[in-house]
């Protein structure tokens, strides 16, 4: 008697699991899989309902999915545009779009977009479909891909909006935000909380507007007047995002911030962060005496790479090592101006290293 799918099924996971744990200590990252296991094997002796798993198994589903498309141009940076869908392709910010797509492709970025069309078309059509990603949501109603990147493997699908989200972050060095509607300005906020509170970045916002329009202007306003007047959020926070209706103003916050700023990371609660040209000893000190109040003690030091980032690609580069109170993200941002200031003797160039 022939077995049923079912049973060929769990034959073929019993097989696969068994072989997964006879090569788990083997395995680079074992550490995080026995975790990702145990929080499986848990689930299973708890009370969880079947909606409960559909969601677990779904959004595993769209985290490998997004994982996957996103591995092989992992060390290409990427901008996250987002928009309103219902932009028409004849209004100067459409075009507006188009430009900033296409300038962030020459500056060596691709782009991301939410695959729809208005302002998320623009963004593919500026990059081109060689420099584009597309997330898509599926949704009850049809929900196409504009036709910039219908088709491309870089179009992915996701059922949540917030694994959908959590990629726009995770891959994105920069984002744009054209004017746009709920969606748009939720995207925004998120992106502003999650660089706020140091769950994103360090990374720059532009809000870009078309001329002779106030659409950011009036959110800035709403911002400086109601949440930094009532003490809602620090003083800092408006410098953590860019306003502007002019491209050469936006590109030029984003090329910037990565001049000599590479990237950090957190190694043993001590921030690291990778420059692309050593400071000099006075532009340091320079830098312990301004910013002093990011630390929770101790100074800002030039530092080798550490034991445990052998192997990272990027050993070669030059670093700096402190104790950042993970508070402040705002002024950090300031700080990151700063030294991409202080390294003056820096060749000009608007293509960025490889992440």
């Amino acid at each position: 008697m022939a077995e049923s799918p079912p049973t060929l099924q769990l034959a073929a996971l019993t097989h696969d699991v068994k072989t997964l744990l006879d090569n788990l200590p083997d395995l680079e990252h074992n550490r995080y899989i026995q975790r990702a296991l145990g929080v499986l094997v848990r689930l299973t002796q708890e009370e969880v309902d079947r909606l409960d798993w559909k969601i677990l198994s779904a959004a595993l589903e769209d985290l490998e999915r997004g994982f996957q498309g996103f591995y092989p141009t992992r060390h290409v940076r990427k901008v996250s545009i987002f928009g309103s869908a219902r932009t028409p392709a004849h209004k100067p910010v459409y075009r507006m779009a188009v430009e900033f797509a296409r300038r962030m492709t020459q500056m060596g970025f691709m782009v991301i977009t939410g695959a729809g069309d208005g302002i998320m078309a623009a963004g593919n059509e500026g990059a081109g479909r060689e420099n584009s990603f597309g997330l898509n949501i599926r949704l009850p109603f049809e929900q196409g891909a504009n036709p910039h990147i219908a088709d491309d493997p870089k179009l992915l699908s996701f059922k949540y909006f917030f694994t959908r989200k959590l990629f726009f972050l995770k891959e994105s060095d920069a984002i744009a935000l054209f004017p746009g509607g709920f969606g748009t300005l939720d995207e925004a906020f998120e992106s502003l909380t999650l660089l706020q509170t140091g769950k994103y970045g360090p990374a720059p916002v532009v809000f870009i507007g078309d001329p002779g329009s106030d659409y950011w202007n009036s959110l800035d306003y709403h911002i400086r007047e109601h949440l930094l007047r009532e003490g809602l959020i620090s003083p800092d926070d408006p410098s953590i995002y860019t306003v502007t209706d002019d491209l050469d103003v936006a590109c030029g916050v984003i090329s910037r911030f990565y001049r000599v700023y590479h990237s950090s990371r957190y190694v043993n609660q001590k921030f690291v962060m990778r420059l692309n040209c050593e400071l000099a000893d006075e532009a340091v000190e320079f830098l312990n005496r301004e910013f002093s109040d990011l630390l929770v003690q101790g100074k800002i030091e030039k530092t080798e790479t550490l034991p445990e980032e052998k192997g990272d690609e990027t050993e070669h580069l030059p670093r700096l090592i402190f104790e950042f109170n993970q508070k402040d993200a705002a002024r950090l941002c300031q700080m990151i101006n700063k030294i991409n200031q202080l390294g003056a003797f820096l060749p000009e160039s608007d293509h960025p290293e490889r992440k």
